[in-house]
């Protein structure tokens, strides 16, 4: 919860809400910009009459009053929480470079240990350049393993590549704990907040993404698109910001 806290204190200003859009893979909160979350829901049945007080609530609030939502253990709530809080981000372009995170780990996994927490797509490209992958999935894939081994993988590991998605479910301080002081350290996706504050709990690279074009957008993401679909379709840049330079770890 303190990386979360740092963020939402790091955020300079709030804004009303001018709309939330939630689709099936994607959630959307629009305030002083587009901010993306990937739509995660509960794995339980809810109390129908109190979801629909909480919807309803919503109109109500400010974006930094949703954005808090992203404390919640319920990851239905911290979804639209972060999807508020990167709509909220001022993100320093002059500090970015437009690129994709995955070519990134490409060019330099060669003859290192790479963990993969989430199965991007670029995972299959690493393969054949890392000396082992390790990628780990809560619902794992063949040739992926479980996320609980993340405890044998990432001490070994010279990189390591995180989803924006453990900061929804509050996985992230754990797994930074399970990295070494040496090893490169990455946050990546669409759901990850650009800001420097990460930098200040042992991450080096972050990898997220800025929505341009946002009635596009919107549309895509209530249509139900992939984030593949939604970067085809335009309207998004994605922006990585590092601490140090990756090709010098």
């Amino acid at each position: 919860m303190e990386i979360l806290q740092a963020i939402i204190d790091n955020i300079r200003a709030d804004a009303p809400v001018r709309e939330i859009r939630k689709g099936i893979h994607w959630t959307a909160v629009v305030s002083k910009h587009c901010g993306l979350s990937s739509t995660m829901i509960r794995d339980y049945c809810c109390d129908d009459e109190g979801e629909n007080d909480f919807q309803s609530m919503l109109s109500k609030l400010t974006a930094l009053e949703i954005a808090r939502y992203v404390l919640s253990d319920d990851i239905s709530k911290a979804s639209l929480g972060l999807a508020a809080v990167n709509s909220l981000i001022d993100i320093d372009q002059g500090k970015c470079v437009e690129l994709n995170a995955g070519g990134l780990i490409a060019e330099n996994a060669e003859g290192k240990n790479v963990s993969v927490i989430g199965h991007f797509p670029f995972v299959d490209e690493l393969r054949p350049i890392a000396r082992n992958l390790w990628v780990m999935e809560l619902h794992p894939r063949p040739e992926d393993h479980l996320a609980e081994e993340a405890e044998k993988f990432l001490p070994q590991s010279d990189i390591v590549a995180i989803s924006g998605t453990t900061l929804i479910n509050h996985t992230l301080p754990g797994l930074l704990r399970l990295c070494t002081n040496t090893s490169v350290k990455m946050l990546l996706g669409p759901t990850t907040p650009v800001s420097e504050v990460l930098f200040d709990y042992g991450l080096d690279v972050v990898s997220g993404s800025m929505v341009t074009d946002e009635a596009l957008v919107l549309r895509h993401i209530s249509e139900g698109a992939s984030f593949r679909q939604l970067k085809r379709g335009g309207g998004i840049r994605l922006l990585t910001m590092m601490r140090k330079e990756f090709k010098n770890t």
